[in-house]
């Protein structure tokens, strides 16, 4: 399988700066937004699945993260190439000899935003035939280790140092080493660039990782995770209601407002070292 790598994510402009009365004409970068078309061809036959609107750079990820985390795809075997074939659309080409997908469940995604993708209940359900257990107990991580996340998270965001302008999505090991960082207007979109950079190196599912996010936690976001197989994922904000109920239903540790060495369990709390909850949490 190759990747061919896009042009960077970020677009020049001039901006007016204003501060105590001054104004000062400089210049600016900004985080590109474009549309992305993602096609799969299977035996010849060209079909669109999805237009999402993201950042350019690592759009071969983006699409097999997402075609995993839908189902197309189990694994990298399945898959011949991943191509931008032009600066908009990626063309993924599976393997000969493969049961046709379902494409119904992927209408919704037309046309999806950088800021949100699909979230709701129903997708519960559409889960649940998907993964029909809850995760094994463990691993455990550590507090200590969590409170390095976050910075270097900040220390390895290249393009949000230059535009302000992106989230992130982190890939750690249990001892905090950052393994692999993908950034994107959305939130969804970097996980999926993530995902599909596991998926390129063979090391699905995420059992012995943890995810950190740089914006709150989705019902997307754990949904993603859950089929990746990530036992734990944190966030630096808030999680929606939809993301606890689904961490608590799948035994996911979702850890939100991960600021230094404080930060919120809403789920799994066993897998943080030295964390005994002594009753489940109740949902008020």
């Amino acid at each position: 399988m190759r990747f061919r790598i896009a042009r960077p994510g970020t677009t020049g402009a001039r901006v007016y700066r204003v501060a105590a009365g001054d104004v000062e004409e400089r210049p600016d970068q900004l985080a590109t937004e474009e549309p992305l078309e993602i096609r799969l061809i299977q035996e010849g036959r060209r079909r669109t699945v999805a237009i999402t609107m993201r950042t350019p750079g690592s759009d071969p990820e983006l699409a097999l993260g997402f075609l995993f985390a839908e189902g197309v795809i189990g694994n990298r075997d399945e898959v011949r190439r991943a191509d931008l074939s032009t600066p908009n659309v990626v063309e993924v080409e599976l393997a000969d000899g493969l049961a046709e997908p379902e494409l119904a469940g992927l209408e919704r995604h037309f046309f999806a935003t950088s800021a949100c993708g699909v979230c709701g209940k129903a997708g519960l359900e559409s889960l649940e035939l998907r993964i029909t257990e809850p995760l094994p107990p463990g691993p455990e991580v550590s507090p200590a280790v969590l409170a390095l996340l976050p910075e270097r998270l900040r220390e390895a965001q290249g393009l949000f140092a230059t535009t302000g302008g992106l989230h992130a999505a982190a890939l750690f090991d249990l001892q905090g080493n950052l393994l692999a960082v993908r950034e994107d207007v959305g939130r969804h979109n970097a996980l999926d660039k993530l995902v599909g950079w596991a998926l390129g190196e063979s090391l699905l599912p995420l059992s012995g990782h943890l995810v950190l996010v740089s914006g709150r936690s989705s019902y997307e976001i754990l949904q993603k995770c859950l089929v990746a197989g990530v036992p734990i994922v944190a966030a630096v904000s808030a999680p929606s209601s939809l993301a606890v109920e689904l961490a608590e239903r799948f035994n996911l540790t979702l850890i939100g407002f991960l600021r230094g060495d404080r930060f919120n369990i809403y789920s799994g709390a066993g897998r943080v070292a030295g964390i005994r909850a002594r009753t489940p949490l109740q949902t008020l």
